[in-house]
This record gives structure tokens, C-alpha cells and sequence, in this order.
């Protein structure tokens, strides 16, 4: 398993690789990027049990990316892991592509279409009843954001996860609290988070969504035996690139020029700061 550290380069790569991608495309959702890349660096480096070579094997983990508009995170991750050559990041958002501005099947490692908000968590719901009905051991995580909440199918998905019992199922919310139009809580407030998800009968887990090790606590086994969990990560769109950090504008905002030498500079500094730390 990676050290902390190793996973800590990671994400910045990870950050400077879809900025650039994005930038070569001239589209995508950079602030939510940013903000869930710590989240799947954690799942398909430490939690996972699925590979290029297992990702049609019946035991493999599902993971469904609900926020689907931060497809470009999980592109660079899936490249990175050997699910298809990472030259191909260069194809993002190209007439006939694979790699589209949401993630779809066509993509391998991908396990089902996203994009419309509040479909992810009710198919791996479906996922995971399949999986008891199997008695098999796979686990199925869904990552959601905060601002999707606000879709209803978000709560019937909730209500049968927790009649069903599945433990085998983990939901995670990227919570950083923007989603397009501004601050979530002025848009459709969803707080308070952990009472309502307690509410609905899921086991509920709150953690810094940027602490490597804290994200892999709370998501290396079920949080409680017989019920659905949620791990609600705090966390700040635009992570890791200053002027970014915490800024509506970003939700799909596409660097200019300028604005890329200088958050690839940050990312530089923050990277030659972690090596130096290693010294």
C-alpha cells in the first residue's frame, strides 16, 4: 500500500495533470475536480479491489462517480491506475472521443454513465442489492456532491439502502460547499447533514476530505455491520490552486494561459515542498 506521502505526490500530479487537460479542451468543471481528487486517489490506491485486468470480474468493487460532471478527476486517475493510456487524456472533449465531458461506459474502468445528478447513488444501491442477493463480497462506493443532494432520488436511493441493509455500500459527498450558482446552504440548504443521513438509518462518518489517512479510515471497511454508510468529506473546490480555492467561478471555469503557469506553479512549489520534506 502507498505511504501517505507517496499518496500526497499523487493528488498534486493528479491536479496538474486535469488542469492541463482541461485547459486543452477549453471545457470542464475544474473546482470540483480539484476538490474530489484526494477522495479517488484514496479509493483506487488504497481501497479498491479492481484493476484493468479484474474490471469485468463479477468480485471486483463497483464505484459509481454520481457528481459525473467531475468526470476529468476521475480520468486522470483511471490513466494513471493503466485503464487505458494516459495519452488519451489528451483527447478530452474531442469530436468522437471517448473521454466526453462526463464519464461513460465507453471508458474502461468506468462502471456506468453519469452526469444527470442524483442517478449514481440509486444504481449503486441496485449494485449493491445485487451483490447481497449474490451473497458475494464486493463493495460499492458512490461519490456524490453536496449540491446534487438537493435531487429527490438522492433520498428514495437513501431510504431503500437503509431498508435493505446493505452495508456493503458507502456513499461519500464531496462537501464543498459551492456548487454553480454559489453557497449550497443559500441554494437548497441539506444541512444537517449527519442527522438527516442518521435519520434515514445509514451509519454516518464525518472527516477533513484532504487528509489522506483520514479518508482511508473511514472508508476501509463498512462503518457499521447491517447499514448503509456515509462518509461526508469536507472539503474546498479549487484545492490546491490558490486563486481557485473556495470560488464559484471555478465550478466551470476554464483556465486562461496565464492562469495555468500559475497554478502549475503553485502545484510546483507545493510538490518541491513535500520533496524537500522528505530530505
Amino acid at each position: 500500500m502507498p505511504t501517505d506521502r507517496e499518496l500526497a505526490r499523487k493528488s498534486i500530479l493528479y491536479r496538474r495533470r486535469l488542469l492541463q487537460c482541461i485547459h486543452r479542451a477549453g471545457a470542464g468543471h475544474t473546482g470540483g475536480s480539484l476538490s474530489c481528487v484526494d477522495i479517488l486517489n484514496v479509493l483506487y490506491n488504497r481501497i479498491l479491489r479492481v484493476s484493468p485486468e479484474t474490471a469485468s470480474s463479477p468480485d471486483r468493487d463497483r464505484y459509481v462517480q454520481s457528481k459525473g460532471h467531475s468526470a476529468e478527476a476521475l480520468f486522470v486517475v483511471l490513466a494513471d491506475r493503466g485503464f487505458f493510456p494516459e495519452a488519451e487524456l489528451e483527447t478530452l472533449c474531442r469530436y468522437r472521443a471517448r473521454l466526453a465531458g462526463h464519464p461513460t461506459r465507453d471508458v474502461p474502468g468506468v462502471e456506468q454513465n453519469t452526469g444527470a445528478l442524483g442517478h449514481g447513488l440509486p444504481i449503486a444501491a441496485g449494485m449493491a442489492i445485487a451483490g447481497k442477493l449474490d451473497s458475494a463480497a464486493y463493495r460499492v462506493f458512490a461519490l456524490l456532491g453536496d449540491g446534487e443532494l438537493a435531487e429527490g432520488s438522492n433520498w428514495e436511493a437513501a431510504m431503500a439502502a437503509a431498508h435493505y441493509r446493505l452495508d456493503n455500500l458507502t456513499a461519500i459527498i464531496d462537501c464543498n460547499t459551492l456548487q454553480i450558482t454559489g453557497r449550497t446552504r443559500e441554494v437548497m440548504n441539506s444541512e444537517p447533514l449527519e442527522a438527516k443521513w442518521a435519520a434515514f438509518g445509514w451509519a454516518v462518518r464525518r472527516v477533513p476530505g484532504h487528509d489522506l489517512a483520514a479518508l482511508t479510515a473511514a472508508l476501509a471497511r463498512p462503518l457499521e455491520p447491517g447499514k448503509p454508510g456515509i462518509v461526508i468529506a469536507d472539503t474546498i473546490k479549487g484545492r490546491g490552486v490558490a486563486f481557485m480555492e473556495d470560488n464559484a467561478r471555478w465550478h466551470h471555469g476554464v483556465p486562461s494561459d496565464d492562469e495555468l503557469a500559475r497554478a502549475l506553479a503553485g502545484l510546483d512549489d507545493a510538490l518541491a515542498e513535500l520533496e524537500r520534506s522528505a530530505a
